[in-house]
C-alpha cells in the first residue's frame, strides 16, 4: 500500500540543520492535515525530525528505510496544537567557555557520535539526541546542565526535552559548535 502524500521534499546530502529548515519551509506552505514526505540521508534526521515535530505540534508519522535514504513522514497540525516552542534559557559560546573551569558544570553535546569524536569541548558528554530520552536518567537533575549541538537546534529540542523530565536548571548553548572558539578535544 503507497502512502499517499501531498508535498515531497528532497533533503538527500544535507545535513543538520538542514533537513529541518527545508521542513519548516515546507511545512508554512502547506495546508493544514496535509501530509510531507522528506526525504532524507543524514542519520541524525531521525531523531531531529522526530523532535522538531513534537515541539512543533505536526504529527511525525512514521519513516521507512530504503537503502541509505530515510523518507520521513510528518501530518501539518491543524493549528489547533501549539506554535513552536523555543526553550526559554540561553547563554552563549562565549559565556559557556567561561564556566569551563568549574567543575560541577556538565556539558551534554547531543550531536551524533561522529560529530562528537572529531571535535568536542573537553569534558563534555556525548548523548546523541536519538539516545537523550533513555539516557538522561544518567545526569543529575538538579547540576547545571548546558546543552550544545551543531548550531543549537538539536540542543533547544533536547533542553525541552530534558526540562520536561525534570531537570531544573538546563540551558542551550548557541550558536553552538559550529562557531566554538574555545578549546576542544577529540577521540
Amino acid at each position: 500500500m503507497a502512502i499517499q502524500t501531498n508535498v515531497t521534499l528532497d533533503a538527500t546530502g544535507l545535513a543538520c540543520p538542514m533537513p529541518i529548515v527545508k521542513t519548516k519551509k515546507a511545512m508554512n506552505a502547506m495546508e493544514p492535515g496535509q501530509v510531507l514526505e522528506v526525504l532524507a540521508t543524514d542519520k541524525g534526521s531521525k531523531a531531529d525530525l522526530q523532535a522538531w515535530a513534537a515541539s512543533s505540534g505536526h504529527q511525525y508519522i512514521g519513516i521507512i528505510e530504503e537503502g541509505s535514504v530515510l523518507k520521513h513522514y510528518l501530518r501539518k497540525s491543524n493549528g489547533e496544537e501549539e506554535t513552536e516552542k523555543k526553550h526559554p534559557y540561553v547563554i552563549s559560546n562565549e559565556e559557556l567557555a567561561e564556566k569551563l573551569h568549574d567543575s560541577s558544570v556538565i556539558i551534554v553535546d547531543v550531536r551524533e557520535a561522529a560529530e562528537y569524536a572529531f571535535t568536542h569541548i573537553p569534558g563534555a558528554v556525548s548523548i546523541p539526541l536519538g539516545d537523550l530520552e533513555k539516557e538522561a536518567s544518567s545526569l543529575n537533575k538538579e547540576a547545571e546542565i548546558y546543552v550544545v549541538c551543531r548550531t543549537g537546534n538539536r540542543s533547544d529540542l533536547a533542553a525541552q526535552q530534558l526540562a520536561k523530565q525534570g531537570f531544573q536548571n538546563v540551558i542551550n548553548v548557541v550558536p553552538g559548535m559550529s562557531q566554538w572558539t574555545g578549546e576542544t578535544a577529540s577521540l
